[in-house]
């Protein structure tokens, strides 16, 4: 398993476009999640958007594949990453 640095890792999800790929990261309330997820996802956007830029506090919006639903991504606090059939451990 490559270890790679928290920007490195940020520009693999970016460049995943709509491929499925797979994270763990700490999430705010201090617990584990690991995630099946997918950018570009349009399904159930209503166009709204959010209140806050999430670039700004280093966050990445993903399609979760198991719930079905938008989650947020805390590319401060990823463990590991799982992109284009390579697997890669984060460091801090």
């Amino acid at each position: 398993m490559n270890t790679i640095t928290k920007e490195k890792a940020k520009e693999l999800i970016l460049s995943n476009e709509d491929k499925i790929f797979g994270c763990s990261f700490i999430k705010k309330d201090g617990t584990h999640r690991n995630m099946t997820a997918r950018l570009l996802v349009t399904k159930g956007v209503t166009g709204k958007g959010y209140n806050f830029d999430p670039s700004s506090f280093n966050l990445i919006t993903a399609f979760d594949m198991r719930k079905k639903a938008f989650r947020m991504i805390n590319c401060d606090t990823l463990i590991s990453l799982s992109s284009k059939k390579r697997k890669y451990l984060i460091s801090h």
